[in-house]
């Protein structure tokens, strides 16, 4: 495992915690990961009593199948969208009952796709009761290295959600 991977799995390792004094689960929505955040999340020792599971939703159209994103939104925005994220993290939350859902969505690379460049990502983060949370990216780098920070963005924003705006977020 790369010292990368390692830092990602004691960042996730720090999310499960937080969870846990929470008394909250978790559930994840993929798409240009698939499904490295969850297995970001389940290489943690134990993560089986925060994490109740995942949808890797490569396929635009799994998007709306299995998430219930709007096929409308889908139609006039494509699935690489702010909105699309916070549909999925909405969606892999009430199907999966979990209390928080966390989505991805985004152009891995190395080609372009429905005119977003590689490296654009977008992070959603679904709670009821709470603002849902979206935050945008451009990442820089070969397809392993935008999949692998697109998992550091979603450790990230799932610790602000559980520690609020401007908290720290553990790096290791």
């Amino acid at each position: 495992m790369s010292d990368v991977a390692i830092d990602l799995v004691v960042r996730a390792g720090h999310c499960l915690d937080a969870c846990r004094r929470e008394g909250v689960t978790l559930a994840f929505a993929e798409s240009l990961t698939g499904g490295l955040v969850a297995a970001t999340f389940t290489a943690v020792p134990g993560a089986s009593d925060v994490v109740v599971g995942g949808v890797v939703a490569y396929a635009t159209r799994l998007k709306t199948q299995l998430l219930g994103v709007d096929v409308d939104l889908l139609d006039r925005v494509g699935p690489v969208d702010p909105e699309v994220a916070i549909q999925m993290a909405r969606g892999v939350a009430i199907r999966l009952v979990a209390d928080i859902g966390v989505s991805c969505t985004g152009v891995a690379g190395p080609d372009p796709q429905d005119g977003h460049q590689p490296g654009t990502v977008h992070v959603g983060v679904h709670r009821d009761g709470e603002p849902d949370l979206v935050r945008s990216f451009t990442f820089t780098g070969d397809r392993a290295k935008v999949r692998e920070s697109t998992v550091g963005a979603v450790i990230d924003a799932l610790q602000i959600r559980l520690n609020g705006p401007g908290a720290a977020v553990p790096k290791s």
